[in-house]
């Protein structure tokens, strides 16, 4: 059945899910911040400055008023990065039925060290939740390329409706029970691409590159340890498999921004040279401190805090990982 869904975040993300939408037969009201991208798209029918090349078709419709965009719809999905997610929720609230969940896309934790789905149990409690995440590149989703994903959620019935909305021939989508999970894959995927990107402009290779990934799934686990996760989770596709996607392509602008500051460059010149919101740079520091509060060990986690929050010389914080462990570890 063909339902009307809004996409609040028009990034390369909020395009390419918005494409699997449209393609199987949904109407699509996508809305941004940004007006002038906006209109843009709609004069273009293409997202020029994300999906270059890749056409909009009509039943995308290019909104500048969130609340048009919202009004009337069957489902609405949040795609706007991790820092206004709050906000956008909170522009949201008012214009949602009663009865309406809220389904998101975005991967990384709140200004305030909050995973998104707190965000939301605070400010809309009691609706049913859904989060869409896994190992996905927007250009590849975009081109319709082969790609598995997950939607973990708090409600079944609310879980299988976002599944059903995306399922296609060319892109998987498999349920969770464990949001939480979902969520901390997601954001310290992101912490461990940069890492890994560091190693890799300041020269180190293939087995570095295979040490930091593993090591780096070790705390990952330990975290959801921690916090009550489902080890499944962490080894599935909203972990691991994301893992592997962000460590292992430039296409990950969380690596891309790693290899840049390994070869020298400052952090606000790569992020100016990237173009887009690097998530992990915000989630590094939100990570460290729910580490440190937990009293959990996550060293590659704290090096790339040292690197980018805390002036630690490159060389010397990778070396730092690098060392022999305690006989006992």
């Amino acid at each position: 059945m063909a339902l009307n869904i809004a996409v609040i975040g028009a990034g390369s993300w909020g395009t390419a899910l918005s494409l699997v939408l449209a393609r199987n037969g949904h109407t699509v009201h996508l809305w941004a911040k940004d007006q002038d991208s906006l209109t843009i798209m709609k004069a273009k029918r293409e997202n020029v400055r994300y999906l270059p090349g890749i056409n909009l078709p009509d039943n995308i419709n290019i909104e500048p008023s969130l609340e048009a965009a919202i009004q009337n719809t069957d489902e609405v999905l949040i795609v706007v990065p991790s820092h206004a997610f709050s906000e956008v929720l909170s522009k949201i609230l008012p214009h949602l039925r009663p009865d309406q969940g809220i389904a998101w896309a975005t991967k990384g934790l709140d200004r305030h060290a909050h995973f998104l789905h707190e965000v939301v149990e605070d400010l809309a409690p009691n609706r049913p939740m859904a989060l869409l995440t896994g190992p996905s590149f927007a250009k590849e989703v975009a081109n319709s390329l082969p790609t598995a994903v997950v939607v973990a959620h708090t409600e079944l019935e609310f879980g299988k409706r976002i599944q059903a909305l995306f399922q296609s021939q060319h892109f998987r989508v498999y349920l969770s029970d464990d949001i939480l999970g979902a969520e901390i894959g997601g954001a310290v995927k992101n912490i461990l691409a940069l890492a890994v990107g560091i190693s890799e402009g300041l020269g180190f290779h293939t087995n570095t590159k295979a040490a930091l990934m593993t090591r780096g799934l070790a705390e990952m686990m330990r975290l959801g340890e921690a916090l009550g996760a489902k080890r499944e989770t962490l080894v599935g596709l909203s972990g691991l498999g994301d893992l592997i996607l962000t460590c292992s392509d430039t296409q990950s602008r969380n690596l891309r921004f790693g290899m840049m500051l390994g070869q020298g460059i400052s952090v606000d010149e790569a992020c100016k040279q990237i173009g887009q919101v690097v998530e992990s740079i915000h989630t590094s520091d939100l990570v460290y401190q729910l580490s440190q509060k937990l009293n959990v060990r996550m060293p590659i986690t704290d090096q790339v805090h040292a690197i980018v929050h805390r002036n630690q010389p490159l060389r010397e914080a990778l070396l730092n990982l690098l060392e022999p462990p305690k006989l006992e570890e």
